[in-house]
């Protein structure tokens, strides 16, 4: 979809600019981060406005079932008749009115009016006013699902998220876990980062963000992980081009400490890209050994190529290729193999508020067998008396546990191997001490505050062939 209109005004305010963004988003069917990142880009909002601007965006795309379900109940027509441009005035009216209470009710209303003048006809503008100020009004009676009659239906409207996902984890999990998945879902991820000890420590990382302005607090599970406050350019830092740390979710450094690589040996990180789990085995490796970082897309291995050179690191060798594809020649070879494997995603909801309206159940069962493909080849490059760690970004356990259960049955050579001493971190529920003991621990938002996310460490026989 070409964005032809314009407003009249030199710059943009954050509400219209979240506009833009949305209708694209709609239309073209463009991904939220980058349609944002590409319009502040092209566009000088003040600070205030672009922090606005960001808010709804993500808050729009991420509520969308509880917006349009809120809409449909004070409409007299479908809203998918209205044009986008009122479509998503009216969504970011109701947005504000729900969920942004810092703004008050007249103003969400006035604002989304101004914006119908300049994206429609005296008649949207007669319906935007006249619909935001029965729902400002109305806010408080409405009739929401029953969560006892329906609760499938309540919590993808309360919570904002797809019925068959909803169906899922209610499934699995009942009701009051599901509920707190999707509570968790809803609440915008925090910043961490890993600090690079091959060039300072923890401590010292500490100090050099603090006089560079930044709040950090220590993590909770990654000895050096370290958490960031509000700090939105965080790649834009000095400490950052010189390479003292890495953005990387704390799930996500969980993995090289299941994989435990020792200097000197060699590892292969079978979908490495973007390389934040390939720079990390690289610390633990102390830059020593040698790492094969493979990719499928070529240009993805630029960015492990990139963060490679910022961090200092040497002992990292691009290769592109299809993991289910590996060269024969590293049959039996590799001390560590890494499968990040390409999964569903749904671990990462919080992070991508976008991507729960991309997914599809079908996808699962299709991600799962190029799952088994990948595990099936790097199988063979693993040495008698290697490792083998999986991981995943999702919570589903065809990807998951599943995954690692068929494998075993179809290579009785791997056995899993406790995790218990390789977790940085106390695992305090029943539940992650036994899987872990079993050789596999899944994170989840609501219960670690981390990426839903899944890992578990395989050993292959020292008498296989």
């Amino acid at each position: 979809m070409t964005l032809k209109k314009q407003s009249n005004q030199g710059s943009y305010s954050g509400r219209e600019g979240a506009l833009h963004v949305l209708v694209r988003v709609e239309g073209d069917k463009a991904y939220a981060n980058l349609a944002l990142d590409q319009f502040l880009r092209c566009h000088a909002l003040e600070r205030l406005e672009r922090h606005l601007m960001t808010e709804l965006v993500y808050g729009v795309v991420r509520s969308l079932n509880t917006l349009d379900w809120v809409l449909e109940q004070f409409l007299r027509q479908k809203l998918v008749k209205l044009t986008p441009w009122i479509r998503n005035i009216l969504r970011l009216g109701v947005y504000q009115l729900i969920f942004l209470s810092k703004i008050p009710p007249g103003a969400a209303v006035n604002e989304s009016v101004k914006l119908a003048r300049r994206y429609g006809h005296a008649g949207t503008v007669r319906l935007v006013n006249g619909v935001l100020r029965n729902i400002s009004r109305g806010l408080n009676n409405l009739p929401w699902p029953n969560q006892n009659e329906d609760p499938i239906a309540y919590l993808a409207i309360r919570h904002s998220h797809p019925s068959w996902l909803v169906e899922r984890w209610l499934t699995r999990l009942g009701f009051t876990e599901t509920e707190a998945l999707c509570q968790a879902n809803n609440q915008a991820a925090g910043i961490s980062i890993r600090c690079n000890t091959l060039r300072l420590s923890p401590a010292e990382l500490t100090q050099v963000l603090q006089q560079e302005g930044v709040k950090v607090e220590a993590s909770n599970l990654i000895p050096e992980g370290l958490k960031i406050g509000d700090f939105s350019s965080i790649v834009e830092l000095k400490s950052f081009e010189q390479g003292f740390f890495q953005v990387q979710d704390e799930s996500s450094m969980l993995v090289s400490y299941v994989v435990r690589p020792t200097p000197g040996s060699l590892v292969i990180d079978a979908c490495s890209a973007p390389g934040g789990k390939t720079t990390h085995l690289a610390q633990f490796m102390q830059n020593q050994g040698r790492i094969l970082a493979f990719d499928v897309h070529p240009h993805k291995l630029g960015l492990v190529e990139k963060n490679c050179q910022r961090l200092g690191i040497t002992n990292v060798v691009v290769q592109t290729g299809d993991a289910r594809e590996l060269p024969v020649e590293f049959n039996g070879k590799a001390d560590f193999v890494l499968v990040d494997a390409p999964c569903s995603g749904l671990g990462v909801l919080r992070r991508r508020p976008d991507a729960r309206w991309r997914k599809e159940p079908t996808q699962i069962a299709e991600l799962a067998k190029i799952q088994q493909q990948i595990l099936d080849r790097v199988a063979e490059c693993v040495r008698p008396g290697g490792v083998l760690v999986y991981s995943t970004c999702t919570t589903e356990p065809e990807e998951n546990q599943g995954q690692i259960q068929a494998f075993l049955c179809r290579h009785p050579e791997f056995t899993t191997n406790d995790l218990t001493e390789l977790i940085p971190f106390p695992l305090t529920g029943r539940d992650d001490q036994e899987t872990a003991k079993a050789g596999w621990l899944q994170l989840w938002p609501h219960r670690h505050g981390t990426d839903g996310f899944f890992v578990s460490r395989l050993v292959k026989s020292e008498t296989s062939v």
